[in-house]
């Protein structure tokens, strides 16, 4: 059966066969059958591209880290598809992993992260970038409040053993509003037996201290030293050198350390990446899984090849950001309700951390965040008298709930510059006092200060205050730092404080 349409070239009729319902049928069944083809070939592809990761480290070359061979699939999903990402992000052109470390079973608080390291890779530029988050900076933890970040993977652990470091991963990327697919967390053995079993580091060590408070053998202290220079560490040596907290020479922060720790992070990527016999995948299969008990991630053997792939290609030192509580940095000490010791951001929010952390392969953007973070904390109230030089730290030291903040307001609004408020180890105490800290502590900012307050100055510290006093009236033990390692000037209100 035929119609006849108009031809509006030729204004004519032309005759053309008309389309039977088999014919309609057979057409529909062809881009049918082409829809699905494809659907078919992006699945396979995208399967694919995880197989040709294979579990097995015999299947990598030595040289490359990458798989020895390709199927006829690998060819079909290039030319038809843009190559699929075997890790979450890289479509992003950012790929985030959270680094753990741990004591683990046998240490004192066990799952309690020390080491909290967020690891990103750029994969346009190849570059790399490390952000260290201080363990007593405060969060909403679900179903536990507002509590030290660094108890993340400890609730997790508690609610299902081997859960603890996914459990953190999602606090951590719900915390600064970024996507944190993957987790590795390790404990001390592991990080022992890795540099032992590489032959050690070379850490080029920038400042020499000394640490008398390192926790030894059944609850003791000894004392560690570093020199300054390059040197190759153990693998005792090398976690000593990134978990000590109370050394000199500025080493006795938290702050301090998260940059060592990057330090020794960096030098262990080189180490793995320049030694043939430790970068060949079957040697790494044998030491990841003899360490299996001691390391958990969710990346599969095939996604840590090809992190390693990646690591090659990068030849820039790593951006870095520490979170800290410095003049330029993005927090402040404060107080929990529990009393115990946090950090918060300067801000009231962590909106500014997060752009900042956000815009870590801009330099610009954050060079520009950290400066208006700096103007907020530097800037004076209205009515305020100059800054005076010289950090200082309120502890309330009585009964009276809220004195300190309400002396921190009063101090704050005459230009001094407060870096941590929160309660005394000791209470009560009878008298005010200025503790000096650091000899570099200005006379003028002292001065003013006891005349303000009427407190007395003392460059002695009590028996309460020293690192190695223990309350007798507790079963805790509180020997360590009794304030913040920043602080410059230590005041004690009394019950003599006029508030």
């Amino acid at each position: 059966m035929y119609r006849r349409p108009i031809n509006l070239l030729h204004g004519t009729m032309v005759d053309e066969p008309e389309e039977t319902p088999s014919r309609k049928k057979k057409a529909l069944l062809v881009i049918a059958f082409f829809v699905l083809s494809l659907s078919a070939i992006s699945i396979i592809a995208r399967h694919y591209a995880l197989a040709e990761w294979p579990a097995d480290a015999s299947e990598y070359d030595n040289v490359t880290l990458r798989p020895k061979s390709t199927g006829i699939l690998e060819t079909v999903k290039n030319f038809i598809f843009h190559s699929d990402y075997v890790l979450q992000g890289e479509a992003d052109d950012r790929v985030n992993i959270l680094i753990l470390g741990i004591g683990g079973p046998g240490h004192d608080g066990p799952y309690l992260s020390d080491t909290n390291i967020i690891l990103s890779f750029q994969p346009s530029t190849k570059e790399v970038a490390l952000i260290s988050i201080p363990r007593d900076l405060g969060v909403e933890i679900p179903n536990h409040g507002w509590r030290k970040i660094n108890s993340a993977d400890a609730f997790g652990e508690s609610e299902q053993a081997g859960w603890g470091g996914d459990y953190a991963r999602a606090v951590f990327a719900k915390t600064f509003n970024l996507s944190i697919p993957y987790y590795i967390r390790v404990d001390f053995t592991a990080f022992r037996d890795l540099i032992d079993g590489l032959g050690g580091l070379t850490i080029n060590v920038p400042t020499a201290f000394t640490d008398e408070a390192f926790p030894g053998p059944n609850d003791s202290y000894q004392t560690i030293r570093f020199d300054a220079g390059v040197q190759t560490m153990t693998g005792e040596q090398a976690l000593n050198y990134s978990r000590s907290r109370h050394g000199n020479n500025n080493e006795g922060s938290d702050f301090a350390r998260a940059h060592r720790q990057q330090l020794v992070l960096s030098a262990l990527k080189e180490k793995l990446l320049s030694l043939g016999t430790y970068a060949n995948p079957m040697t790494l299969q044998k030491i990841f899984n003899s360490l299996a008990s001691h390391i958990t991630t969710n990346l599969n053997f095939g996604q840590i090849m090809y992190a390693a792939s990646l690591a090659k290609e990068v030849s820039a030192a790593p951006k870095t950001l520490v979170l800290d509580n410095s003049t330029t940095g993005y927090l402040i000490s404060t107080t929990g309700e529990s009393g115990a010791f946090l950090l918060s951001p300067k801000t009231g929010d962590f909106a500014t951390i997060n752009a900042g952390i956000k815009d870590i392969f801009e330099p610009a953007k954050t060079a520009a965040i950290t400066n208006s973070t700096t103007a907020a904390r530097t800037a004076s109230p209205e009515g305020a008298t100059q800054i005076h030089p010289g950090t200082i730290e309120i502890q309330n030291g009585t009964w009276r709930v809220g004195l300190a903040a309400r002396v921190n307001k009063e101090l704050g609004g005459k230009g001094f510059d407060v870096i941590a408020v929160g309660n005394s180890l000791k209470r009560p105490i009878a008298t005010t006092t200025i503790y000096i800290l650091q000899p570099k502590a200005p006379k003028d900012t002292i001065n003013k200060l006891a005349a303000t307050l009427h407190a007395s100055v003392s460059t002695t510290l009590s028996d309460w205050l020293q690192a190695t006093y223990d309350n007798p009236g507790t079963t805790e033990d509180e020997r360590g730092m009794k304030y913040n390692h920043d602080t410059d000037i230590l005041l004690i209100l009394g019950n003599d404080t006029p508030q």
